[in-house]
């Protein structure tokens, strides 16, 4: 009953409620831990294509380019770099395509 503290109505105080409502947080905090990896990878993939649209070239494109030119840089990464360092993200672009 200590963890159902702050829910409403019977949810805090009726055992069966409370029970089963604890229950079906902890569910959906198991699926959610999983669901948390893939909406960070979309909105690494949002922000990264963004940038590369400002470049002239299309996140299919670019990431087609970096795979053929050998350069190894993760998504999380090149995203970081599209918003905090532009300049950077322009090297690596101009890099993958003048090669």
């Amino acid at each position: 009953m200590k963890k159902t503290k702050g829910y409403f109505g019977r949810r805090k105080n009726v055992w069966t409620v409370a029970k089963n409502t604890y229950e079906k947080g902890l569910q959906y905090a198991y699926r959610d831990r999983k669901k948390k990896k893939s909406n960070f990878r979309a909105l690494w993939i949002m922000r990264i294509n963004a940038a590369a649209r400002l470049e002239g070239v299309s996140y299919s494109k670019l990431m087609g380019m970096l795979h053929k030119e050998n350069i190894e840089i993760n998504r999380k990464v090149l995203a970081d770099l599209a918003v905090n360092h532009p300049e950077a993200f322009k090297a690596v672009v101009k890099k993958a395509m003048n090669a």
